[in-house]
């Protein structure tokens, strides 16, 4: 993508975090945006912090609410008459051992992590195609590429969404579309906090490795260097990211690190 400017971005999970660290750097480079998440009063809130507010829309939504992505994808789309970019944001974490989860807990890591991404990115898929021309940007996690103890169902939801788009970007190339995966390791965001433990409830407290990750702001610019590079995957961290290396070239050595960190 040559230029951010009069691009139109749709960010889901806009409310907080990376998703709205996006918003207001891609509001200061004369993007239009349309912001989703589940809570309208907190998508409002970053609307007017965002410097050009004239410029942004807001479509409240839940990724798990399947039935109504179809009608809010077109809602979407007559706003700005198109989209150029939407930003697969929206996802759930999770902090607790398998012998202690629930299922119904990874079925929400499924539905809202996976699922959700999917139904919505089907809905815009034909809009893409016939407008020729469209970016999907799925925001995976390093989690997506390798494993660590207490994420088990967040980690198997961020691996399925690499299956999914990978074939995705091989099916549509034809028709100008372009599919980025953007892997964050620790992101200083309410990641930790927001997680689900074991039996669905929030973890309502930081872990340490996020409250000394990569500042999100940072994290957010390197996305949208990744999105005007049209990069297929990219990693954003700090050290944690050559787990991504040690897992390809030495899985047992991975193994080993994991094992000896602080995962908690």
């Amino acid at each position: 993508m040559d230029s951010i400017r009069n691009k139109v971005f749709w960010i889901t999970g806009a409310s907080s975090g990376i998703g709205e660290a996006l918003a207001y750097k891609l509001n200061e480079l004369g993007a239009k945006l349309i912001l989703s998440a589940r809570r309208e009063a907190v998508l409002i809130e970053v609307k007017n912090r965002c410097e050009f507010s004239d410029h942004v829309a807001i479509l409240p939504l839940d990724l798990t609410e399947f039935d109504s992505l179809e009608n809010i994808t077109a809602k979407a789309f007559n706003i700005y008459g198109n989209i150029d970019v939407l930003i697969n944001n929206g996802g759930l974490s999770q902090r607790s051992l398998i012998i202690d989860t629930k299922f119904e807990v990874y079925q929400q890591m499924i539905d809202v992590n996976y699922l959700g991404t999917i139904k919505l990115t089907k809905h815009v898929l034909p809009k893409f195609i016939a407008q020729k021309s469209g970016h999907f940007v799925t925001i995976t996690s390093l989690m997506g590429k390798f494993s660590s103890p207490y994420r088990s169902g967040y980690c198997g939801a961020k691996h399925a969404l690499h299956g999914f788009f990978d074939a995705l970007r091989m099916e549509h190339e034809k028709d100008n579309i372009n599919v980025s995966i953007i892997c964050p390791g620790f992101i200083q965001t309410n990641v930790a906090k927001n997680a689900l433990t074991g039996d669905g409830s929030a973890l309502q407290k930081e872990d340490s490795a996020t409250e000394n990750g990569m500042p999100v702001n940072e994290c957010a610019k390197e996305i949208i260097s990744a999105i005007k590079k049209k990069r297929f995957e990219t990693y954003i961290g700090g050290k944690e990211k050559f787990g991504i290396y040690l897992k390809r070239f030495f899985p047992r050595l991975l193994h080993k690190v994991v094992m000896k960190s602080k995962v908690r």
